[in-house]
């Protein structure tokens, strides 16, 4: 399968291109809206440098009114520069939230999108078997590196499937029906087959895993969807 594993690794390298690039433009694109930000925001000194102008421009106020207003001032400009930093750092802490925010559902939609491909080549291509060995003592298949259990009807139909397999033939509902009861296949339903297969594919379990070493060709039949030369009957 050296083709399926370039291409997996083509689409692991694109993914990882495309989330480096995609979080660089993120923290591009929040770093230059912070410092526009920040550059419109008024100096909070500037209030305070205006009130240092009054009072240098305004030393003769004698009355306790006139002082006190230019006092208020004072502590009005020093409130409104305390505001402002706040603002700061309040924007400051949104933009970095942001961008993480950002650049996760940037990493989720990317590995997403690799799964779904990895997934959309696994279902073309079917499961990759190295070892099918099934025990009718054990009543247990192995495939590859799993074992699994099976009732003495799931272990026939296995059986049957894997000797269609190895003399490359597709069995039909009625024929696997047939070949495990005994009777001559015209006596046999299709669904009478298509049940023993349902059965099958529940007793291996993981529903994809399954499907995709059982398949059921339209018109055709059923057949093992692996090298006939890793099945072996013991």
């Amino acid at each position: 399968m050296p083709a399926h594993t370039t291409s997996v690794t083509d689409s692991l390298r694109q993914g990882t291109r495309l989330v480096t690039g995609g979080v660089a433009a993120i923290v591009v694109i929040l770093s230059a809206a912070a410092g526009f930000l920040f550059l419109t925001l008024p100096d909070g000194q500037a209030f305070n440098d205006q009130v240092a102008q009054l009072f240098a421009n305004n030393d003769a106020l004698q009355s306790q009114g006139e002082v006190e207003l230019l006092m208020i001032l004072a502590q009005s400009g020093t409130a409104f520069a305390d505001v402002l930093a706040s603002y700061r750092m309040i924007i400051l802490v949104l933009m970095i939230f942001a961008a993480a925010l950002l650049a996760a559902a940037l990493v989720f939609v990317v590995m997403l999108m690799t799964l779904n491909r990895r997934m959309a080549q696994v279902e073309r291509s079917g499961i990759e078997v190295s070892s099918l060995i099934i025990s009718r003592e054990e009543r247990t298949v192995y495939l590859n590196t799993m074992g699994f259990k099976l009732t003495d009807a799931m272990i026939e139909t296995m059986s049957v499937l894997a000797e269609a397999r190895l003399d490359d033939e597709l069995l039909t509902g009625a024929q696997i029906e047939a070949m495990i009861s005994g009777r001559d296949a015209s006596d046999c339903e299709e669904a009478a087959g298509a049940t023993r297969i349902k059965r099958l594919r529940d007793g291996l379990g993981n529903q994809m895993v399954s499907e995709l070493l059982v398949k059921n060709i339209a018109r055709k039949g059923y057949v093992l969807a692996i090298d006939k030369g890793v099945i072996e009957m013991v």
